[in-house]
C-alpha cells in the first residue's frame, strides 16, 4: 500500500521536495502534472491554487501563475470546480460545456438568461464594443438585500459569471485575484498553444474517454469508484468501462494489497509503476497541503489512501467544526500525519498556528518535529509572514517541542 501511496505523490509531483530553485514554466508544468489547479477564494492563507503549486515548487513567485493566464498559456473554466487547466485543454472543455448542465452555476447561468437577459445582453454588449472588464467597472448596481452566496452579488456580478459559464466570456487575467472578463473569441485567440478553430468536436464517448485517461494520469493509481470526481463526471466510472482502456494499451490494471477492487495506472506512468513493484519508490518530501489540493479534495480516495479522515471545515458552522477554520493537511514522507488551523497576519508579519494535530498513532519524533518545522517556517517566509505562532497541539507537548525546533530553523 505504500508504494500505491508514493505512486501516486510521483504523478501528483509531492514524492521528493523540489531539486532546484523554481521557474515560471513550473507552474503551468505542474498545473499539466494535475491537469486542473483549483480555485478557491479564501484568504485566510495564501489563497489555494497558489498554496498548492507552493506545496511542490517551494517558493516560487506567485505572480507567475497570475502572468501564465495573461499569457494564455493556462486559462480558467468549470472542471471539477471552477480551475485553472493547461490552455491546449480547454477545447475539450467546451465541447464537454453541455455535460455540466446540472452544474449549480450552469444552472444558475441558464436561470440567469431567462430572467435577465436584456441586462445580460447589454453587459456583453458592453464588453464587446469597449474592452475586458471587472465586477469593479460596473458600480451602478446595488447588492440585493438580505441575499447569500450567487445571490449576494450585484447583478452585473452575476450576470458576467453566467456568461462566464455559459462560455461567451472568459478570464483574459486577474487583478489582485479579481476575474477581468472578455469576450472568449479574444481570449481564445492569444493562447499558447494556438487555439484551432476548424477543429471538429469529439464525440460525447471520446471526451469522457479522455477525461478519464487523464484523471488516472494524474492520479497515478486509482479504482475506478474515484475517477469521476476529478472532472465531476456522470454517471460513475465502472471497472466494465475500463476494461476497453485497459484492452487498447492506454490504461494498466494492478493490484493493490488491500484493495478489494483493481487498481489502474496509465501507460505513461509505467517506469514507476516498475519501481513501485520493486518497493523502491521512496517518499522524502514534508510539505503543507491546501484543503483543495487534489491530494485531498475526494474524501473517501484520501480516507482508502492515506488512513485519512479529512472534512472542509471552512463550509462547516463553527460549533461543528472539530479542528478549525482553513486547516491544513500536513504531508510527511509519504503519509498525511497531522494537520494544522493556520492564519496570516500580514500586518504583523505572523503566521499563526492556531492548533496542530498528529493523527493516531504517529510519534512527535525528532526527524517529523525538524521537517516539519522547515516546511512550516518555509511556508511562512514564502508567504511573507516570517514569524511563526504555535498556539496548542494534540499531543499537548508537540507545541513546545515545535516551537523550540522552529526557533533553530
Amino acid at each position: 500500500m505504500q508504494q500505491a501511496r508514493c505512486l501516486q505523490l510521483a504523478a501528483q509531483g509531492l514524492l521528493k521536495a523540489p531539486s532546484r530553485r523554481a521557474r515560471p514554466a513550473d507552474v503551468v508544468a505542474a498545473i499539466e502534472r494535475m491537469r486542473l489547479l483549483q480555485i478557491d477564494s479564501i484568504h485566510v492563507i495564501a489563497r489555494s491554487p497558489y498554496m498548492v503549486l507552493h506545496s511542490r515548487l517551494g517558493a516560487y513567485v506567485p505572480q507567475w501563475l497570475d502572468d501564465a493566464l495573461e499569457q494564455g498559456r493556462i486559462v480558467e473554466t468549470w472542471a471539477h470546480e471552477a480551475c485553472f487547466i493547461p490552455a491546449a485543454d480547454i477545447v475539450l472543455h467546451r465541447d464537454w460545456r453541455a455535460q455540466r448542465s446540472m452544474h449549480w452555476a450552469h444552472k444558475q447561468a441558464e436561470r440567469m438568461q431567462r430572467e435577465h437577459r436584456a441586462g445580460m445582453e447589454e453587459v456583453l454588449a458592453h464588453i464587446r464594443a469597449h474592452d475586458a472588464m471587472r465586477t469593479a467597472d460596473f458600480s451602478t448596481s446595488e447588492r440585493p438585500q438580505g441575499a447569500a452566496g450567487w445571490w449576494s452579488w450585484k447583478p452585473e456580478k452575476r450576470w458576467l459569471e453566467a456568461w462566464f459559464a455559459l462560455g461567451e466570456l472568459m478570464v483574459t487575467r486577474r487583478e489582485r485575484f479579481q476575474r477581468v472578463y472578455d469576450l472568449a473569441e479574444r481570449v481564445l485567440g492569444k493562447l499558447q498553444p494556438p487555439f484551432d478553430t476548424t477543429t471538429v468536436a469529439l464525440a460525447h464517448d471520446e471526451l469522457r474517454k479522455r477525461f478519464i485517461v487523464d484523471t488516472v494520469r494524474a492520479l497515478g493509481v486509482t479504482q475506478a469508484r474515484w475517477i469521476a470526481d476529478y472532472y465531476r463526471l456522470r454517471p460513475q466510472v465502472t471497472d466494465r468501462e475500463l476494461a476497453a482502456l485497459c484492452a487498447g494499451g492506454e490504461l494498466i490494471e494492478v493490484k493493490v494489497d488491500t484493495w478489494r477492487s483493481p487498481g489502474y495506472v496509465h501507460r505513461d506512468h509505467a517506469p514507476l509503476l516498475a519501481l513501485a513493484a520493486q518497493g523502491r519508490l521512496r517518499a522524502t518530501h514534508t510539505t503543507l497541503l491546501s484543503p483543495f489540493d487534489p491530494l485531498v479534495w475526494d474524501r473517501t480516495r484520501v480516507l482508502t489512501m492515506f488512513d485519512f479522515e479529512y472534512t472542509i471545515e471552512c463550509y462547516t458552522p463553527p460549533a461543528k467544526r472539530k479542528y478549525g477554520y482553513y486547516v491544513l493537511p500536513i504531508l510527511h514522507r509519504g503519509r498525511l500525519v497531522g494537520r494544522l488551523d493556520a492564519k496570516a497576519h500580514r500586518a504583523d508579519g505572523m503566521f499563526e498556528i492556531k492548533s496542530v494535530y498528529l493523527e493516531p498513532g504517529v510519534e512527535p519524533e525528532e526527524r517529523l518535529l525538524g521537517e516539519l518545522a522547515r516546511a512550516i517556517a518555509a511556508t511562512a517566509h514564502w508567504h511573507g509572514t516570517p514569524k511563526v505562532k504555535v498556539a496548542r497541539s494534540r499531543p499537548a507537548a508537540f507545541a513546545a517541542a515545535l516551537r523550540r525546533m522552529l526557533a533553530d530553523v
